[in-house]
């Protein structure tokens, strides 16, 4: 939880910090703009809230890696739901309001996850897990975002090594593979989520992993 709470804030942060004319730049995520990623930042958010006051009486039946569903294609930015995103974006006008609503929104979730009861179980997306994994999940969310949103700002302080770390590691259970030692946390993480393709070298080095490549997460 203490790892959800510094992803998060460093996610935050960097947008906090970013120029105006930054969010009409191109973000990591396929057909976004950096102020679309912002804006579904905000929707993460409230999910975020949303979840934590929805509490189960059941056995957990996910955690935070099994969690997240593998889907068979990369995102083209077409899904009816991408498309509203990027709608809602742009009736923002302003980058201050997006940035105002989401350290509005942003901190109430940060805090209601420092309040959280690790063990409290709660719903979403049809199943139950405990709020730690839950909050444990959203590490590799806010990383992810993290690296999508520096994608093209390469002067920009991307997400933080622990954060790296852990996605990595959740990244690789998800996979039920390890990527080569060769392969930096951030290159393991975007090579492995597809957003960019791997070299010719890093191709040889995954061996069969290339295979099973991108997992495309969500």
């Amino acid at each position: 939880m203490d790892l959800f709470s510094l992803s998060w804030t460093a996610l935050r942060t960097a947008v906090a910090e970013l120029p105006d004319e930054d969010f009409t730049r191109p973000s990591g995520c396929t057909g976004w703009l950096v102020r679309d990623l912002v804006c579904h930042l905000i929707i993460d958010a409230q999910d975020v809230l949303i979840t934590l006051v929805t509490p189960a009486d059941t056995e957990p039946t996910r955690d935070a890696v099994t969690y997240w569903d593998v889907a068979e294609t990369p995102p083209t930015g077409d899904d009816p739901l991408d498309a509203l995103t990027v709608r809602l974006a742009a009736a923002y006008e302003e980058p201050r309001l997006l940035k105002f609503h989401l350290d509005d929104v942003g901190s109430a979730a940060g805090r209601a996850a420092e309040l959280a009861d690790p063990g409290l179980r709660v719903s979403t997306r049809d199943g139950v897990l405990t709020a730690g994994d839950y909050l444990s999940a959203y590490v590799l969310e806010w990383t992810l975002h993290h690296l999508d949103l520096v994608a093209h700002l390469p002067d920009m302080t991307g997400p933080s090594a622990e954060g790296l770390a852990r996605s990595r590691e959740m990244l690789e259970k998800i996979a039920r593979a390890t990527f080569p030692a060769s392969l930096s946390d951030r290159d393991a993480l975007l090579v492995g989520t597809g957003r960019r393709a791997p070299t010719a070298t890093e191709k040889a080095e995954l061996g069969e992993l290339a295979a099973k490549l991108p997992l495309v997460i969500g």
